[in-house]
């Protein structure tokens, strides 16, 4: 019986060790995905904010030659 519970108590032991491994995996990817996300969110705004492209909007755009 005590071989048993000392089986358990390194099992959870050994359990409670990976799920801290865990916790701390999950806190860095989550980190990263929030650096991320703001890189994103960055580059629309600059793309968005270059030159207008060269071709024309369709507002702009001449009716095609059988119109």
């Amino acid at each position: 019986m005590e071989d048993a519970i000392i089986e358990l108590e390194s099992k959870i032991a050994f359990q409670e060790d990976t799920i801290q491994t865990l916790d701390r995996v999950v806190i860095g990817q989550q980190s990263s995905i929030d650096w991320l996300v703001k890189e994103v969110k960055l580059l629309q705004s600059q793309v968005k904010n270059l030159t207008p492209s060269i071709m024309a909007k369709e507002s702009e755009e001449t009716p095609p030659p059988h119109y």
